[in-house]
């Protein structure tokens, strides 16, 4: 088998949104970096997963890093430089070009990825960031506590490549260097026993509890014509499944929450209108004639999959869970085509058309499925549930926690699992991002930078969103140049005060907000 070796000074395994923050910070600190990515496309979260950015209500003012908010000014700045907008929209310095209900930034996922490409662009054409698309990591070597290598492969050619560096970043969307380098890991859903977390599993652990992955896909609305799809092959099983916790069938307009009626397509009195949920394309804020519909990306309840894991598992395990996530997508698909309940009492949307060109893909569906929870490191500091809850908290607000390398800020959100739950939303508190959920217990030179920190099934629920994952991304980036610079190792810069300080002191003159102020629950 063919085989290369490159070096660089830090190697980071997956190019999604906390991968591409971290090649953008150690660049910054002028370090050679590597960074491979499994798809086509950089970004992950915001490009080759297509899902809208899921952000708190204060992200216009404060809350994320600085190169986060240069992204969002990038993204609103390149609809305004190549779309015909209304004069409005042009004026509008907070433009929603989807006006859609998640975020208070709906943008196409190729946007998004243009505005990566600009942001690395320096770096690459310099030769500072030398990014190798299509590359799965395969193995990993080690020494003591130490990785020496990491191999990937290329998913065209099979060609391997050896990676070596003073320094590894996981920032592979499920935590995929972790078990091939030997890092201590946990999955799934802990103890209360454990953990001590209100919310928590009674009785023993179950590391295969894990939530709910979703193909998310893009369509636009063509009324009087027929863009009916060919019927999936697994739409019968689809149709009729129900799971023990659901009240109706999972294809149904049945919603979970009290206080709405159910869910509608288009907007209706009462009902949650999907449609506008994560609406990517509004289209009454361009020109006349731009688009002749809107866009929304299908991230709904209706195609979350939890009938099985996609690691921790065989490949033939991985590979049919994939493929049965995408059956379950194109069934919804099919299902709001030809069968969902109309208010004017008939059936079916033939006019929606799947859009295979927003998301890149000959089958229509995102390059990558929506990954909500990853191994995570056996961490020296693991956030709890406890730190971060207004109900053990009351009006103290989060743990403050000394070691802050940026903040955050979601609900507990945990969707269907596969161990068989409904799924969390409750209330959070503004919380800090702790250096010790960024150290291994043991491993001395892998950093992780994704969904994979010290954090547990419950915490990784608000963990995990694209401006945190940002943060976490860009915070490991700049905490392997800073010990590449000084000759130390991350657990001496959080252990000993002096570097601690010093580091701290480089995170905010690079415009990362360690604390926040006072503000309330979400």
């Amino acid at each position: 088998m063919d085989r290369k070796s490159l070096r660089a000074d830090i190697v980071i395994i997956g190019g999604g949104t906390g991968g591409c923050a971290a090649a953008l910070a150690a660049a910054k600190q002028g370090k050679q970096v590597i960074m491979t990515e499994e798809t086509d496309w950089l970004g992950g979260q915001f490009t080759s997963q297509a899902v809208p950015a899921d952000e708190h209500r204060w992200i216009e003012q404060f809350g994320c890093t600085a190169s986060y908010r240069e992204f969002r000014n990038r993204a609103r700045d390149y609809y305004k430089r190549n779309f015909a907008m209304t004069p409005e929209a042009m004026r509008n310095e907070r433009l929603n070009p989807g006006n859609g209900i998640v975020s208070r930034l709906c943008i196409d996922p190729r946007v998004a990825l243009a505005c990566f490409e600009e942001m690395l662009a320096p770096y690459i054409h310099s030769g500072r960031v030398q990014v190798l698309l299509n590359r799965r990591v395969v193995r990993a070597e080690t020494s003591g506590d130490d990785v020496v290598s990491v191999t990937v492969s290329c998913l065209r050619t099979g060609e391997e490549t050896v990676l070596t560096a003073p320094y590894f970043l996981d920032a592979t969307e499920c935590g995929d260097v972790l078990p091939l380098a030997g890092v201590e890991y946990v999955t799934g859903a802990e103890s209360s026993d454990e953990t001590g977390e209100p919310n928590a599993l009674e009785g023993p652990a179950q590391p295969g509890d894990i939530q709910s992955i979703t193909y998310c896909f893009a369509v636009d609305y063509r009324e009087g014509e027929d863009h009916t799809i060919e019927k999936p092959r697994d739409y019968e099983f689809w149709r009729e499944y129900q799971a023990d916790f659901q009240p109706d069938k999972l294809l149904s307009w049945t919603s979970f929450a009290s206080h709405q009626k159910g869910y509608s397509l288009f907007p209706e009195p009462g009902y949650f209108p999907l449609w506008d949920y994560r609406r990517i394309v509004d289209r009454t804020l361009f020109a006349e004639g731009v688009f002749d519909s809107d866009v929304t990306i299908v991230n709904w309840p209706q195609n979350d999959y939890w009938l099985g894991n996609i690691y921790e598992v065989s490949e033939d395990e991985r590979e049919r869970n994939l493929e049965q996530a995408k059956q379950l997508s194109l069934s919804l698909l099919y299902w709001l085509q030809t069968e969902a309940p109309r208010p004017d009492g008939g059936r079916g949307y033939p006019g929606i058309r799947l859009r295979k060109d927003v998301v890149g893909t000959e089958d229509g569906l995102a390059k990558y499925p929506y990954i909500r929870e990853s191994r995570r490191i056996r961490a020296e500091f693991t956030v709890l549930e406890q730190h971060i809850s207004p109900t053990t908290r009351g009006d103290q607000g989060a743990e403050k926690f000394p070691d802050s390398v940026g903040v955050g800020c979601y609900r507990i959100d945990l969707h269907p699992t596969t161990g068989g739950t409904v799924g969390l939303y409750i209330p959070s508190l503004p919380f800090q991002i702790p250096l010790g959920s960024l150290i291994p217990v043991r491993v001395n030179n892998l950093l992780p930078a994704c969904k994979n920190i010290g954090v547990t099934h419950l915490t990784n629920g608000c963990y995990r969103l694209h401006p945190v994952e940002w943060n976490i991304g860009e915070a490991a980036g700049y905490l392997a140049a800073y010990c590449l610079e000084r000759g130390v190792t991350p657990r001496q810069v959080r252990n000993q005060a002096e570097l601690l300080a010093d580091f701290q002191a480089l995170l905010v003159r690079e415009g990362i907000e360690l604390d926040w102020p006072a503000i309330t629950a979400v």
